[in-house]
């Protein structure tokens, strides 16, 4: 089940998840610009494409789903609810008002 959380609830999470790992969904010109360390690339508007990569993951961990903004991570958490993904997290607000560690 998708759940949307604060940038603070994503730290306080992750930092105490070994199970975790992180999808950015935003498209390979965003990600030039900055991500969030140890991410996944996988970028939504691929669609098949996008749900391809997606059914190769292991859906016994938790994402954290991020894209600039919130809308495209929501729709991504509720895809991989559809496909069967047991946690899914979307970041409120997204990489826009990120204010953690980036890299590029």
């Amino acid at each position: 089940m998708a759940e949307d959380i604060t940038q603070e609830e994503w730290q306080d999470l992750i930092s105490n998840d070994d199970n975790a790992v992180i999808l950015d969904v935003r498209t390979e010109e965003e990600v030039v610009d900055g991500f969030i360390p140890d991410m996944i690339h996988i970028d939504i508007r691929l669609g098949q494409g996008f749900l391809d990569k997606v059914e190769e993951l292991d859906k016994t961990k938790n994402y954290y789903v991020y894209c600039r903004s919130g809308g495209r991570s929501a729709q991504a958490c509720t895809l991989m609810d559809q496909m069967g993904f047991n946690t899914t997290y979307n970041l409120l607000g997204g990489f826009m008002n990120w204010d953690g560690e980036t890299a590029q």
